[in-house]
C-alpha cells in the first residue's frame, strides 16, 4: 500500500484560521501607526508654512504674510520669483487651490488680516476623521501649535 503525503484538509483550515486571527490583530494596530504618521506629517507642515511665511514676510515687507499658501509655492518653470510665487514651499503644500492635500491633511491659510497682512492662521485637517487622522491642526504667526481634539479647526488644546 502507498502512503499519501500532504495535509489534511482540517490542517490546511487550521493555518488559515490562525493566518486570519493573526491578521485581525495587526490592521488595527496599522492604522493607528498609519495615523500618528499622518498627523506627524501635517504638524511638521505646519512648521514648514510658518517657517515660509516668516520669509515671505520678511522678503515682501509691503505685503506681510501670504494670505493663501499659492503665494507660497514655486513658481512655473522659466519664471521668476514674485509675491505671488514666492518658492518657499514645495508643490504639494503649495497647490494652485486651497486646501491643499498632503498625507491625508487639508492645509489653508485662513483669516489673514491686515493691509499688509500681520496674521494669519493655518489650519490642517483631516481629510477623513478616523481614517487619515483623528486630531485637526492649527497655528498662526506666533507660532504654536494647537489641535482640535474632534478634528476640525477648533483648535484650543495646545501640542506638547
Amino acid at each position: 500500500m502507498r502512503k499519501t503525503r500532504g495535509f489534511s484538509l482540517i490542517e490546511l483550515l487550521i493555518v488559515v484560521a490562525i493566518i486570519l486571527t493573526l491578521a485581525a490583530l495587526a490592521v488595527p494596530n496599522l492604522m493607528r501607526s498609519k495615523i500618528s504618521a499622518a498627523e506627524a506629517s501635517a504638524v511638521h507642515s505646519l512648521r514648514t508654512i510658518n517657517t515660509a511665511q516668516v520669509t515671505y514676510a520678511v522678503a515682501y515687507p509691503g505685503i506681510g504674510y501670504a494670505d493663501n499658501l499659492t503665494k507660497l509655492k514655486f513658481p512655473a518653470p522659466g519664471q521668476p520669483v514674485s509675491a505671488n510665487a514666492a518658492g518657499l514651499i514645495d508643490w504639494v503644500l503649495g497647490c494652485d487651490n486651497q486646501p491643499c492635500l498632503k498625507s491625508g491633511y487639508q492645509f489653508a491659510v485662513v483669516n489673514a488680516t491686515g493691509s499688509p497682512v500681520l496674521g494669519y492662521e493655518v489650519t490642517g485637517v483631516p481629510q477623513v476623521v478616523g481614517q487619515t487622522g483623528r486630531r485637526g491642526f492649527c497655528s498662526n504667526q506666533v507660532p504654536k501649535v494647537t489641535y482640535d481634539p474632534n478634528g476640525g479647526t477648533n483648535c484650543t488644546e495646545r501640542l506638547q
